[in-house]
């Protein structure tokens, strides 16, 4: 359920981004470009949080 999750904001913001952007600059919006994009970044998301450490590391203690 958490990569649907993952998936369905991260697709949804992109979009959103995709048409933002592409209104600005004035060419068309490319749902097919949004979409390409979307699901790179949610595999890029993927990566990230299984390099990433969990919590904080407890350093040791030199006595």
């Amino acid at each position: 359920m958490r990569f649907f999750w993952t998936l369905f904001w991260t697709f949804l913001l992109v979009q959103m981004l995709t048409y933002v952007v592409s209104s600005m600059i004035g060419i068309a919006f490319d749902f097919k470009t949004g979409s390409i994009l979307g699901v790179a970044a949610t595999i890029v998301i993927f990566i990230v949080t299984t390099i990433l450490p969990e919590g904080p590391v407890e350093k040791e203690r030199l006595n």
